[in-house]
């Protein structure tokens, strides 16, 4: 655990180099909270609103996640500047296993995203409502989990990719497809409905629905507000995609930048 815990310091100290930059971060989600929400509250029809209540307290959840997972994908950034800038050679001349790399660096990505994300989650429970204590830890866990799998994700595309070009373009299209195919901005069973009445693809309401997104945002929500209801499937599907992302970025990691060398 003394090389993980090295590896997570190294990565700590490079996310908070740019604070002043994080807190324009944070700051902007929360602008995005407090005027977008608000707006849209005031613009959505009478029967949206009796669907979902408050756009306010709909929204707060998924801007949590959203701010989680852009967070929690920065670390891919910085591996494939260190594969573009040959800091790689360093990193594997390290004492310690190549596993033990790529372990810290999967681990760090999705720690840095919990830090990130904790002024977001502490606004939601101000404004939407405080769980229980047995919630909050369900909450922390499933968002923990969420955050490695897409350190995971991030990883395995940046060690995937030759350029900054490359993984730039990877990243915008999956931030669209697992942001918009989601419950973040809308509920689930808008997309279910649009896409029985034939006005949203079929495949898109399938991503939508076991998008980890989804299922982390509408289980704060059920937790928070009480709707949706909270089924067990929300947290299986979260722990299967940290699952799959993690052990694919491990071997990723080890594979692709050892070959390189």
């Amino acid at each position: 655990m003394s090389a993980v815990l090295s590896i997570v310091e190294y990565d700590f100290r490079n996310f908070f180099r740019y604070k002043m930059w994080l807190v324009g971060l944070i700051s902007m989600n929360l602008a995005n909270l407090f005027i977008q929400a608000l707006i849209y509250n005031h613009m959505l029809s009478a029967a949206v609103r009796l669907s979902i209540g408050n756009y306010f307290n709909f929204f707060a959840p998924g801007l949590t996640v959203t701010g989680l997972f852009a967070s929690a994908f920065m670390i891919g950034r910085e591996i494939n500047m260190e594969r573009r800038r040959e800091v790689h050679h360093y990193m594997l001349s390290l004492p310690m296993t190549r596993l033990e790399l790529a372990v810290g660096r999967v681990l760090s990505g999705g720690s840095r995203g919990m830090v990130y994300m904790i002024p977001l989650l502490l606004t939601c429970f101000a404004f939407v409502g405080v769980p229980s204590f047995s919630q909050l830890l369900l909450i922390l866990a499933v968002l923990f989990l969420l955050a490695m799998g897409i350190s995971g994700l991030s990883i395995a595309i940046a060690v995937s990719t030759s350029n900054l070009e490359k993984f730039i373009t990877a990243r915008g299209a999956i931030y669209y497809a697992l942001f918009f195919c989601s419950s973040v901005f809308y509920p689930l069973s808008l997309i279910q409905t649009l896409g029985q009445e034939g006005k949203f693809p079929v495949p898109l309401v399938i991503l939508a629905e076991i998008n980890p997104l989804t299922n982390a945002a509408d289980m704060i929500r059920s937790f928070l507000m009480g709707t949706p209801k909270f089924f067990v499937g929300m947290i299986f599907d979260v722990v299967i995609f940290s699952v799959i992302f993690t052990f694919i970025a491990a071997f990723a990691y080890i594979e692709i930048i050892t070959r390189q060398v």
